[in-house]
C-alpha cells in the first residue's frame, strides 16, 4: 500500500515520539525517511547532523529540507516526490505546547494530501529510542453514516499492509440522541450492522477481523475503548470544511487525537 513513510520532525522531542510507530510500521520492509525542515537562514548543517544521528540509529534515511515558503508546502512537496508515501507526523513540537490541530503543520498536511495522514498527540513523556511499537490493531469507528464509512476500505487495507487485525465499532451516542428503540433491539441492531461491515470488509480485503459496539458519547467512548492499547491506531474522517476548517476541533476525529493516546490514520473525504 506504502512505498515509503515520512516522518517530519522540528528537532524537539515531541515531534520524535512518532518515531517508534513508524519504525513500527517499517519493519515489514517500508523504507523509513525522517525529514528536518528547517527555515531559510536555519543552521542548515546542524539540522541535518541531527537528522542523519537520529536515523541511523532507527535503521532509516535522514533528510534536510530549507524550505523556502510554508512548512507544510514543503513537507507536502517532498511526500509528493515518492508517490504512496505516508506521512506520520505529531501534533505539536518544538515548545511543547499543544497547538490547536486548525492551522498547525500537521492539519495543513492532513488538508493537502489526498490520502490518509497518520498524526499522534504526544506526552512528552516518552523518547524516541523507545523500542519499535508493534501495530496489531486498526480500529475503524463507524456511526452509521455515510461519511464514517468513507474510511471503511482504506482502513482494511492499511490493515492488511501493516499485517495487523482490523477492527471495527460502531459507536451509539446514547448521550446525544433521542427517540433510540429500546435497549434489546438498539443492541440487535447495532450489533447486526458492525458485525456484517466487518464481515464485509474481511472478506473483501483479505484481512482477519473483529468488531463491537461502544456506547456514549463518541470520543471519550472510542477513547476509553482503546486505552492502554499501544498496538493499535485508529482510522477515522475528518471533515475538510474550506480553508479556516471551522468544524475540525469539535469533530470526534479530533476528539480522539487529543484523548485516545494511539495514532489517528486520518483523511478528508
Amino acid at each position: 500500500m506504502y512505498d515509503r513513510i515520512l516522518v517530519p520532525l522540528d528537532g524537539s522531542r515531541f515531534s520524535e515520539e512518532m518515531i517508534p510507530h513508524a519504525v513500527g510500521l517499517a519493519a515489514r520492509g517500508t523504507p523509513l525517511v525522517l525529514l528536518r525542515v528547517v527555515d531559510k537562514g536555519a543552521d542548515e548543517a546542524e539540522a541535518r547532523a541531527y537528522v542523519e544521528q537520529l536515523a541511523a540509529r532507527h535503521g532509516a534515511q535522514g533528510l534536510c529540507v530549507v524550505a523556502h515558503g510554508d512548512v507544510a508546502d514543503t513537507v507536502l512537496d517532498e511526500a509528493a516526490g515518492v508517490p504512496r508515501t505516508l506521512v506520520a507526523m505529531t501534533s505539536r513540537g518544538r515548545s511543547g505546547l499543544l497547538e490547536a490541530v486548525l492551522g498547525s503543520v500537521a492539519q495543513r498536511v492532513a488538508r493537502g494530501t489526498d490520502g490518509p495522514v497518520l498524526v499522534y498527540r504526544p506526552t512528552g513523556g516518552s523518547a524516541s529510542d523507545g523500542g519499535a511499537v508493534q501495530v496489531r490493531r486498526i480500529v475503524l469507528p463507524l456511526d452509521g453514516s455515510a461519511l464514517s464509512e468513507a474510511m471503511a476500505g482504506q482502513a482494511a487495507e492499511f490493515a492488511r499492509w501493516a499485517g495487523a487485525e482490523l477492527e471495527v465499532v460502531r459507536v451509539v451516542d446514547t448521550e446525544g440522541a433521542a427517540g433510540l428503540p429500546p435497549g434489546g433491539e438498539l443492541a440487535a441492531l447495532e450489533s447486526g450492522y458492525v458485525r456484517a461491515k466487518a464481515t464485509e470488509l474481511g472478506r473483501s480485503h483479505g484481512v482477519p477481523i473483529n468488531w463491537d459496539v461502544l456506547h456514549g458519547e463518541p470520543a471519550r467512548a472510542i477513547a476509553s475503548y482503546v486505552a492502554g492499547r499501544g498496538d493499535t491506531i485508529l482510522a477515522m474522517v475528518t471533515r475538510r470544511q474550506g480553508a479556516m476548517e471551522t468544524a475540525f476541533l469539535g469533530s470526534v476525529t479530533a476528539g480522539c487525537l487529543r484523548q485516545a493516546g494511539v495514532p489517528v490514520l486520518m483523511r478528508a473525504p
